[in-house]
């Protein structure tokens, strides 16, 4: 994974509730085995017609929104546990969703894959919503910050620290053990040391 620190980008807004992973990717469309190619049909049955045509109402088809900041309404990512509505959501090229609320699987399925889910209030996620297509949206990990650039109003978000800490450097769960290699070796010394750790 890509380390995250600090994103500053226009967002692409979907102020719909209850969002689902069925709605994010598709079933008939789990069939691969590795991350990429999904984002192609992210939103699929939103976005084009039977034929494939795009739809012209949705926003990811309107030329005027664009952004690596998805906002959504709340409860995104309802529904089964796939961890395919991540890839999906990262393939299509967002490095985060903002949302005032995360169903629990598809948050730590985001964070497993270097997606930042950003939970905020109802009342800052109606602030972003009311914003222009221009609209700058600056997401600070480090600070745990988001920030409507234009109005400087700003929400603390939480997020764990262990995976703040994985996200921060772009590691997944095996990067981060083996990150830590040596201090986990000089522990087990410290445990054996007439075995000299092994």
């Amino acid at each position: 994974m890509k380390a995250f620190t600090i994103i500053q980008s226009t967002f692409v807004p979907l102020p719909m509730e209850n969002i689902d992973t069925d709605q994010i990717i598709p079933a008939r469309f789990l069939k691969g085995t590795t991350k990429e190619g999904f984002g192609q049909n992210l939103f699929r049955d939103w976005r084009y017609d039977k034929d494939g045509t795009p739809k012209r109402d949705f926003i990811l088809n309107n030329p005027n929104y664009s952004g690596n900041i998805l906002v959504a309404g709340k409860n995104f990512g309802c529904g089964s546990s796939r961890e395919h509505a991540a890839w999906a959501v990262l393939d299509a090229g967002f490095d985060a969703v903002v949302s005032s609320f995360f169903a629990d699987i598809f948050k730590n399925n985001a964070l497993n894959n270097g997606v930042l889910p950003v939970q905020v209030s109802d009342e800052f996620l109606n602030k972003i919503f009311e914003q222009s297509n221009k609209s700058i949206i600056t997401i600070n990990l480090p600070d745990q910050t988001i920030t409507i650039d234009a109005t400087g109003e700003y929400e603390q978000f939480e997020i764990s620290s262990y995976k703040k800490t994985c996200m921060l450097n772009g590691y997944d769960d095996i990067t981060y053990l083996l990150s830590i290699k040596a201090e986990i070796e000089e522990f087990e010394a410290s445990l054996n040391p007439s075995q000299g750790g092994t």
